[in-house]
């Protein structure tokens, strides 16, 4: 029988390299989606979509490691969009009064950000890589096509 080697041993530097791979891709793929964010200066920038992903990347790995099998991992993931559910809704603010509501986008880019996150922890890092491109792309164009839509004339042509 082989002895426990403890919550402290460390994997093979393989194993390690790995996951410690796989943790970076996530707070750099956050990053890079924050960056934008930060950018419009956004309440939730570089620093929280990092996090985000960050974590949501570390729920499922520590999981994977501490031996769940698929359907406690899924589970997790079920969790994961749970709760950053309501991380985004605490973004959100209506201003009834004004009938404006401000922080969608900023919540869908947190949710976004969190299943980048578990993508980087259980998928080929291709996948993430794309959605968090993807994502970039579209916070960028959007802000250009809202921009002409704003400072478009209203009312009719004479």
């Amino acid at each position: 029988m082989t002895p426990d080697p403890g919550p402290l041993a460390l994997p093979d530097a393989a194993h390690l390299a790995a996951t410690a791979g796989r943790l970076l891709a996530a707070a750099v793929l956050g990053g890079i989606i924050g960056a934008q964010r930060e950018r419009v200066h956004s309440a939730a920038g570089f620093r929280t979509h990092i996090l985000v992903a960050l974590g949501a990347a570390l729920f499922v790995v520590a999981g994977r490691e501490g031996g769940f099998e698929v359907a406690d991992t899924s589970r997790v993931v079920q969790g994961i969009i749970t709760g950053i559910g309501f991380l985004g809704a605490g973004t959100i603010l209506k201003l009834a009064d004004r009938g404006e509501v401000h922080g969608l986008t900023t919540a869908a880019t947190i949710w976004v950000t969190a299943a980048v996150g578990v993508a980087a922890s259980i998928s080929p890092l291709w996948i993430p890589a794309l959605a968090a491109a993807l994502t970039w792309i579209v916070l960028a164009l959007a802000v250009r096509v809202e921009s002409r839509r704003r400072n478009a004339p209203t009312g009719p042509l004479t």
